[in-house]
């Protein structure tokens, strides 16, 4: 099984409750993603960390394999996802995809 986290931070210049709303929509987009990308075991979107936190979220997401997970990042539903409710919004994005 291979895991795929990712913690991103939304851009400075969304406000407060814009970024209330783009964290939730964020959320729905990429856990709706279950059962529709072949190889995709679970997906989990984080959005309230505790106050000592310096991400706004975090995805943590489990693959069959590495080629799952590779083949996710190009799945057309999870693009669209990515192109539509996370990449405008976010600032920065760090990953880890490891061996479980």
């Amino acid at each position: 099984m291979v895991k795929h986290v990712i913690l991103w931070t939304l851009k400075e210049e969304c406000s407060d409750s814009e970024k209330e709303t783009i964290k939730a929509e964020i959320k729905t987009g990429l856990e709706g993603l279950a059962g529709k990308i072949p190889g995709l075991l679970e997906i989990h979107v984080y959005t309230h960390g505790l106050p000592g936190s310096n991400v706004d979220l975090m995805l943590d997401s489990s693959f069959e394999n590495a080629e799952a997970l590779n083949e996710y990042a190009t799945h057309p539903e999870h693009v669209a996802v990515a192109d539509n409710k996370v990449r405008p919004y976010t600032a920065t994005r760090n990953c880890l995809d490891f061996e479980v």
